[in-house]
């Protein structure tokens, strides 16, 4: 089987389980929450995007991207990271300013995964992914991917329903149960 047909077999795969974790176990889960919890939870796995920084000794091991590439890839990712972290400060502080922040999350997201896929079909990059390259776009990708959708659907969903509890004496009891 080729590189290029085994890893769209595999992010489908990781996508199709992603999504059902997501129905069978999340969607209820988040329903049950506040609605800052809720989406603190779904932006938290782009904290992670920093990730992207393996991609420096993925090239220098034979990846063929090119450095403005590299860059873009890396410094998108990086941007995204920060914001993801960004938004969870915010929501953990209630700030009514949250959700404007979390859809730039988004929107920045979304721009970037459309840039990298474009990126990586001019420059031939699908199929020649190895190793840790292999693992975070085969696994990662796909969890950014759910984990957006279900971020726009809170968004959606919830539109109206403020970050912040209603009850400042239920905001307290959050505040004493969350963990510090």
């Amino acid at each position: 089987m080729e590189l290029k047909t085994a890893l769209g077999m595999k992010q489908l795969t990781s996508m199709l389980v992603f999504a059902s974790i997501a129905a069978w176990y999340v969607v209820p889960w988040l329903a049950r929450q506040e609605r800052a919890t809720a989406l603190t939870a779904l932006v938290w796995p782009h904290v992670f995007r920093y990730v992207a920084l393996q991609a420096y000794s993925a090239q220098r091991a034979g990846f063929p991207i090119s450095d403005a590439g590299l860059t873009r890839l890396v410094y998108g990712d990086l941007a995204g990271a920060a914001l993801a972290f960004l938004v969870i400060v915010a929501l953990r502080h209630r700030v009514q300013g949250a959700a404007a922040l979390i859809w730039l999350l988004v929107a920045t997201t979304a721009f970037d995964t459309v840039s990298n896929i474009s990126n990586g079909i001019h420059e031939n990059l699908f199929g020649a992914a190895t190793g840790v390259t292999w693992m975070v776009v085969s696994f990662y990708v796909p969890l950014l991917m759910v984990s957006l959708a279900l971020t726009v659907w809170q968004l959606y969903s919830r539109f109206g329903e403020p970050i912040a509890a209603s009850d400042p004496g239920a905001r307290m009891r959050i505040r004493d149960a969350s963990i510090v």
